[in-house]
């Protein structure tokens, strides 16, 4: 790995002028410029681990992309379960309200079959003691 000791020129049409642009306390420096085209960097080779930085941040970057895109995933997972949840929850409400009308139905015919029992059961004991009586009565 090499790394520059001689003033590398940038041209300022590719990086526009900013506030102190190239401020920073690990190996890069600013110096007047003369030419107002360029300006001109010094990278000291003390502090030249910046690829060894810029690698490490790279495939700390893919690490956030592969990060992003599993929890982009699972979301989607997830989504499709709670709709399919939300789904299956309203047809089984349907179900549910279906059972109380046909509960609701049978109670209400139980109730009527209950009381033409009782007034069967009446007139049938009632005829019963009128058939005795008379027959007791000769």
């Amino acid at each position: 790995m090499e790394f520059l000791t001689e003033p590398l020129c940038l041209s300022q049409k590719q990086f526009p002028p900013m506030a102190n642009p190239y401020r920073s306390s690990r190996g890069l420096s600013a110096r007047p410029v003369v030419n107002t085209d360029e300006i001109q960097l010094r990278i000291d080779p003390i502090h030249a681990d910046l690829d060894e930085e810029i690698s490490g941040l790279h495939k700390q970057v893919t690490q956030l992309k592969h990060v992003a895109q599993e929890i982009e995933t699972e979301a989607r997972i997830q989504n499709d379960i709670v709709s399919d949840l939300q789904m299956l929850m309203s047809r089984a409400q349907a179900g549910v309200k279906n059972g109380l009308k046909r509960l609701n139905r049978t109670v209400a015919m139980q109730r009527s079959n209950h009381i033409l029992q009782v007034i069967i059961f009446g007139l049938s004991c009632f005829t019963i003691v009128y058939l005795w009586s008379k027959h007791f009565k000769r």
